[in-house]
């Protein structure tokens, strides 16, 4: 008989760098636009507004970037703390993380002789025993956790590519804001719409929802930028 046919495979998820890289991008975008808006709204000039933009778009992802690495590796410590308890508990006592491994198929449907049988094979494998383990009662795999490392270098990567679309035509020469602007809502629209694309949202809904927020940031800090440039003028 041929082997079981694949009708379906997953896309990859554990890998630590779609949320940061999302979050990354969207959040240089709207920071940034924010902060060059704000900085024109009060009347500065070009030179000012591109220093201001070049000083957000450097230290928001720096600190994005130390942001994330230490957030992922302290989870991946937690993580691993407890899965030295689990590995220490399988060493003391084996017999009773067989029993806990034999419930926990009984629970989910399979006959008690079986689930102990069950439970009893996968065991003689100390390294599979720790992974079947680790991923009923913790829900995560020992070789399968987020790297701290891809987690920042996405994050840093994603804020500065997001951050340098509005900055980029003061740093051609522009004296108004309408081109920033113009760019950094095309750019929020469209990276709306790329991750829509592991996502089970519509690219139009993701695209326009993130271009709303970014012009709602933007509008909100000209405004005050506006305010605090008539009223310390």
């Amino acid at each position: 008989m041929a082997g079981a046919e694949a009708h379906h495979s997953h896309r990859e998820v554990n890998g630590g760098w779609l949320r940061p890289a999302v979050f990354g991008a969207m959040d240089g975008l709207v920071s940034n636009l924010g902060l060059i808006s704000g900085v024109a709204g009060s009347s500065a000039s070009s030179q000012a507004i591109a220093v201001a933009g070049t000083a957000g778009l450097a230290a928001g992802a720096f600190s994005m970037a130390a942001g994330e690495y230490t957030s992922v590796a302290s989870q991946r410590e937690l993580v691993l703390a407890e899965i030295d308890v689990e590995r220490r508990e399988l060493s003391r006592h084996p017999d009773d993380e067989l029993a806990e491994l034999a419930d926990v198929y009984v629970r989910r449907g399979v006959e008690p002789g079986l689930a102990r049988e069950v439970a009893r094979q996968l065991s003689a494998d100390p390294e599979q025993a720790l992974e079947i383990h680790t991923r009923e009662e913790l829900g995560v795999a020992p070789g399968d956790l987020p790297s701290p490392t891809v987690a920042a270098v996405s994050s840093f990567g994603s804020f500065a590519a997001g951050a340098v679309l509005p900055l980029l035509p003061y740093l051609m020469g522009a004296t108004a804001l309408w081109p920033a602007v113009l760019l950094a809502l095309l750019g929020l629209f469209l990276c709306g719409a790329a991750v829509a694309r592991v996502t089970a949202r519509p690219w139009w809904f993701s695209g326009l929802r993130q271009l709303g927020l970014g012009a709602a940031a933007a509008g909100l800090t000209y405004a005050l930028g506006s305010l605090l440039g008539t009223s310390l003028g």
